[in-house]
């Protein structure tokens, strides 16, 4: 500031602060919220063509399978009519045949998401450096991760169903052994005990897939680094990730409802085989649309929140802006080993 002869006072704007490198999505330094939705939009816009086309094809093909492994036996045989379970020949091989169908159509929809989350984090592990990646480059990072992937996703799941089949083992022993209304006061502080357990270990185990992709850790050591990143942030990452599904819900859930009612009037109103498939083709395709436009966006928050975990617990920015600063002159995929766990 000076004083001119006129006793008018000028300013002059501050000296110039050195700005957060940005090479990419985000600033390498760490994130807040607003910066980790951005950003998991941002590479969204960076890279559509990879992003939306990788999420396209593996959506597709799952919900097609699911279609055909469910519905495509009874199709060829003519029935798609509910089965008959009560008069003199009833149909349960129908029943039967159209459960193991669901089932394999689930089995198939589960594999397919798994490779699609981490097919999108590489991209989104690109994207942070302003890098672009091709369909076939993402593939080939995550095709020797998908055995891990599958191995800890079969685990976590396996935990989830033992601890359901435990907690609903003990309400019906109750209820056989004592009475109804004792099973009950028994069972609702034990579901809500179960649901806050779930919730507890999911948020734990958050960035386990991650790692297993980023910092190609097997299952194990990825579960334990997991536990210890989240462990001294756990309500921040917990409250990023469940704004982060709601988001998420709403948006497939605005876009998939027209289908969703155009398909419950086919069902309904058909009065038809032909008018029942297409009902539930109308369904999956508004089902598909949802998840092709929220899985790159939750992909792209559980990154960021774990790049955000490792800049403030280990300083990773300082190696993240190492990259950033050599990425230019140097190819693409330079930048991937930077994500891995240097121990001594």
């Amino acid at each position: 500031m000076r004083s001119d002869a006129g006793g008018y006072h000028s300013y002059y704007p501050p000296p110039p602060y050195h700005l957060p490198i940005q090479p990419g999505i985000i600033a390498l330094r760490p994130l807040n919220l607003s910066d980790i939705f951005n950003g998991a939009f941002g590479y969204i816009r960076a890279n559509p063509k990879t992003t939306l086309g990788v999420t396209t094809i593996v959506v597709l093909i799952a919900q097609s399978l699911a279609l055909l492994l469910q519905f495509g036996p009874l199709a060829t045989s003519g029935i798609l009519e509910p089965p008959n379970l009560t008069g003199p020949d009833p149909d349960v091989s129908v029943l039967v045949g159209s459960v193991l169908g669901g089932l394999a159509g689930g089995l198939a929809t589960w594999i397919s998401m798994i490779l699609l989350s981490g097919l999108l984090t590489v991209i989104v592990g690109r994207a942070v450096f302003g890098s672009a990646i091709t369909i076939g480059e993402a593939w080939q990072r995550v095709k020797g991760r998908l055995p891990a992937l599958l191995g800890y996703t079969a685990l976590e799941s396996l935990g989830v169903v033992l601890l359901v089949a435990a907690v609903a083992g003990v309400i019906a022993v109750v209820a056989f052994v004592l009475n109804g209304w004792l099973a009950f006061a028994v069972g609702v502080p034990l579901v809500l005990g179960t649901v806050v357990a779930l919730a507890f270990v999911f948020t734990k185990l958050s960035f386990a897939p991650t790692l297993i992709v980023l910092e190609r850790l097997p299952v194990i050591a990825a579960i334990e680094r997991s536990f210890a990143l989240v462990r001294h942030d756990f309500w921040r990452v917990f409250g990023i990730r469940l704004l982060a599904v709601l988001v998420a819900g709403l948006i497939s859930g605005a876009v998939s409802m027209p289908f969703s009612l155009g398909s419950q009037a086919l069902i309904i109103m058909g009065g038809s085989a032909g008018t029942a498939l297409a009902g539930l083709v109308l369904a999956a395709v508004g089902s598909s649309i949802g998840q092709i436009l929220t899985a790159p966006f939750t992909a792209g928050v559980v990154v960021l929140q774990y790049t955000d975990r490792r800049i403030r617990s280990e300083a990773f920015d300082l190696v993240l802006q190492t990259g950033a600063g050599r990425a230019p002159a140097s190819p693409a995929e330079s930048t991937d080993d930077l994500w891995l766990t240097r121990r001594p």
